[in-house]
């Protein structure tokens, strides 16, 4: 299977908004219910400092991973603020891999650096949690109850981060 990684435009909005929605039916998945999916929120994902999509060979969004750099100086070496989602249907075929070894590449590249990655992951979402240990993320600390699943279910955020240094 061919995938492609690029930059997202305002084109690829509704094809976000869609892979979002389709990605947050699992509770868990993603942080947002599909409600919560809206085109103002995949317009606040391309705004974003990065705003990939992973794009197969019939031109469909099986993919989409976007984070900010912190602006407080302190913390401007950091980029955080992370969200990735995959397909349903298309999880499991290296797709987040090829999206955040994009986002990698890309931030190493940046000026003034970005030095460090960050991200929260789900304690129920242990696939997440194995990618992102594999693409050489460290855990860093759990916050106890962040999240509240739509069954009234707790679940801890496994706070995760990468030096790029």
């Amino acid at each position: 299977m061919s995938i492609t990684i690029r930059a997202a435009t305002f084109a690829d909005r509704d094809a976000i908004v869609a892979l979002h929605k389709a990605a947050a039916v699992t509770p868990g998945a993603l942080a947002r219910a599909p409600e919560e999916v809206t085109p103002a929120y995949a317009d606040g994902a391309i705004k974003s400092d990065i705003c990939l999509v992973a794009v197969d060979v019939d031109g469909l969004v099986c993919g989409e991973i976007h984070a900010k750099r912190e602006t407080v100086a302190l913390f401007a070496h950091v980029l955080g603020s992370l969200t990735v989602a995959v397909h349903p249907r298309r999880q499991g075929q290296g797709i987040g891999s090829k999206l955040f070894e994009a986002l990698i590449v890309w931030a190493r590249e940046q000026a003034p650096p970005i030095l460090r990655i960050e991200l929260a992951a789900g304690a129920g979402n242990p696939g997440a949690i194995r990618l992102y240990e594999r693409l050489g993320f460290q855990h860093e600390g759990r916050q106890v109850a962040r999240g509240r699943l739509p069954d009234g279910r707790f679940e801890d955020d496994i706070l995760m981060g990468m030096l790029l240094v």
